[in-house]
């Protein structure tokens, strides 16, 4: 276990050191291209004291600098946003908790530490809950998605459900959120309204509804020159 810095008292003390991105395109192809992150801050409610982030540092402060973790995804509730990004990474010491959910997305070079070193780390930060994603369904991880819950400072895993064919979810108590695999890829189920529409669903949304709305118009018009055309045929006949 590292040992504890002293804590920063002030936000203004310092940052976090920059952490090296990660070297693979999983955040690009599974957090990034599909817009989960602004569609999980609008099902968050776009709150100042919200924080959902990505490769952002967690330390106990800004003085830290063995032992920091980087998860591909950080969510916190109850902070202020604006000291994540002045000390460009989440200070425990300072927001008075930890992060409230972290998520890591396997790869080839990461997979065995997300699922030792990491882990430890984030029960020893007391994160309430650990995910893991695997796109191959278990070839990094042992499993496609894993969860766990911190309990007496011990994680216990979340139970995970098959709901069809290459669909599974486990629910987070975090965000009030099932966390899904599908077909290999990270999805969100919301329990009131359904999945979180990913970028690319709400841009065939928009392209449909405009669509519609054109065909719609379309129609209008054409009902309008008919109806104008009789009209003008019934005052032609009438002034014969």
């Amino acid at each position: 276990m590292v040992t504890r810095p002293a804590a920063s008292p002030a936000a203004s003390a310092g940052q976090f050191p920059e952490l090296p991105p990660r070297d693979d395109m999983q955040n690009t192809r599974f957090l990034n291209e599909p817009a989960h992150m602004p569609a999980l801050r609008v099902r968050l409610g776009f709150s100042a004291s919200t924080v959902v982030t990505s490769e952002t540092p967690i330390g106990w402060n800004t003085s830290q600098r063995r032992g920091l973790l980087q998860p591909d995804l950080l969510i916190a509730f109850d902070v202020d946003s604006s000291v994540v990004i002045a000390e460009q990474g989440y200070s425990i010491d300072y927001h008075g908790k930890p992060p409230d959910f972290v998520l890591e997305i396997a790869s080839a070079t990461t997979s065995r530490r997300d699922q030792t070193d990491k882990r430890r780390g984030y029960a020893d930060f007391g994160v309430p809950e650990y995910w893991r994603f695997d796109d191959t369904g278990g070839q990094r991880y042992e499993t496609g998605l894993a969860g766990d819950r911190l309990v007496t400072g011990t994680y216990q895993p979340i139970d995970i459900v098959e709901v069809g064919h290459a669909r599974y979810r486990g629910y987070s108590t975090a965000l009030g959120l099932y966390v899904c695999w599908e077909y290999g890829y990270l999805r969100w189920y919301d329990p009131a309204t359904g999945y979180l529409p990913t970028y690319y669903e709400e841009a065939a949304a928009r392209v449909a509804a405009e669509t519609a709305q054109a065909a719609a118009e379309a129609e209008r018009d054409a009902e309008r020159a008919a109806r104008l055309e009789l009209e003008a045929e019934i005052r032609r006949l009438r002034s014969q």
